[in-house]
């Protein structure tokens, strides 16, 4: 049997929800979600059953907090978001976007396995990523190279690929180094 729990922490993009899953007689959550205010399609609020546990999240919150500190550029934890098997192959597929890059959703579809043909689906799939930021969603762009949708909107997306220096540019690189944006 295992519990929900949630802590929140301060971000540049507001106060973050993350949410795990806690197995019976553990310490340490798998994390499931992380929502930023406004966020669309994402919880705002803790649900009824969810149990307060700052501990059982504090690495993830170290993590992202190093992240946004410029100081580090992969997570490195125990995931366990819930979704279709194609919506995690997708989600699988986010996680092989390095730091400083980005790829298109065609560019997404065929890391994923996936033919060209399934871009709308890839897109819905990015659009459903409960793991904002951990899970690089942010590092999806449109065919021409837009910043096309992002959950908790374009202007944080943007904010994400300059922290991380990152070019707008489709299937580009970028040096992660310089310093920090202010968000909007």
């Amino acid at each position: 049997m295992s519990t929900t729990v949630y802590t929140t922490m301060e971000s540049p993009f507001g106060r973050l929800l993350l949410s795990g899953v806690l197995p019976a007689g553990g310490s340490t959550a798998a994390l499931a979600t992380v929502t930023a205010p406004g966020q669309k399609y994402a919880r705002a609020e803790p649900a009824d059953d969810w149990v307060l546990d700052p501990e059982a999240l504090a690495e993830p919150v170290a993590q992202l907090a190093a992240y946004f500190a410029g100081e580090r550029t992969s997570f490195d934890l125990p995931l366990a978001p819930e979704g279709t098997d194609f919506r995690r192959r997708i989600w699988a597929a986010l996680d092989e976007i390095p730091y400083g890059t980005t790829v298109t959703y065609g560019g997404l579809a065929e890391l994923a396995g996936e033919p060209p043909r399934m871009v709308r689906a890839v897109g819905g799939a990015v659009g459903a990523n409960p793991l904002l930021i951990v899970r690089p969603c942010h590092r999806v762009l449109g065919a021409n190279g837009a910043l096309t949708g992002f959950a908790a909107g374009v202007d944080r997306k943007r904010w994400l690929l300059e922290l991380e220096g990152g070019t707008r540019g489709a299937d580009t690189t970028g040096g992660a180094g310089g310093t920090r944006p202010t968000l909007f």
